[in-house]
């Protein structure tokens, strides 16, 4: 009877695993091949094959952003710094999701504010497109009232192990310790 017990409650717990990995990605995204070429802010390639056996994390935004861009961009430094060297296994990228103004002049200022280690990333309409699309992101410009636009987007950090997978999303309004873990995680730490 006990090890009947016992079956059951491993059964069940294996099936209560299996639903919290499934709800962390959309189906199919776990081992969705991620694909996109862009450019660094110095004017170099830069593919996803570059990080093929590598962990890293991706957020899409813009320097236009108001507020949350460079609060996540402020919050993901304070993050990198507090996982201390485990921070260095992992390879955090900023891709532009505006390429009509995100210049890589301007992107390389932008980016003077926050952790050397974040790699901004910019492309041409099409190539952010691809971008976007390999990881399931969503952008779109919208019209404001003095005749500019902003970009409305995909808010989380798109975590990925080094084989490629999705390990799941980084939220900043999660608890920090729960961030960092995340991070630990990710680092293999």
């Amino acid at each position: 009877m006990r090890r009947r017990t016992l079956l059951g409650l491993a059964a069940g717990l294996a099936a209560i695993v299996a639903v919290t990995v499934a709800a962390r990605a959309p189906s199919g995204e776990a081992t969705k091949r991620r694909v996109f070429e862009l450019e660094t802010v110095d004017g170099q390639p830069f593919r996803s094959a570059d990080l093929a056996g590598k962990p890293y994390l991706v957020f899409f935004g813009f320097t236009h952003c108001p507020d949350v861009c460079p609060t996540a961009l402020f919050e993901l430094s304070g993050l990198l710094k507090d996982i201390g060297p485990a921070a260095d296994r992992i390879t955090p990228l900023f891709i532009s999701i505006d390429p009509g103004r995100d210049t890589a002049d301007l992107l390389k200022l932008y980016m003077t504010s926050f952790d050397p280690r974040i790699i901004a990333l910019r492309g041409d309409a099409a190539q952010t497109k691809k971008a976007a699309d390999a990881f399931s992101a969503f952008y779109r410009k919208v019209p404001t009232a003095s005749d500019s636009y902003t970009m409305e987007h995909t808010v989380g950090l798109f975590l990925i192990r080094a084989d490629g997978r999705l390990q799941g999303m980084l939220d900043m309004h999660e608890p920090r310790e729960t961030q960092l873990r995340k991070l630990r995680l990710l680092a293999g730490a």
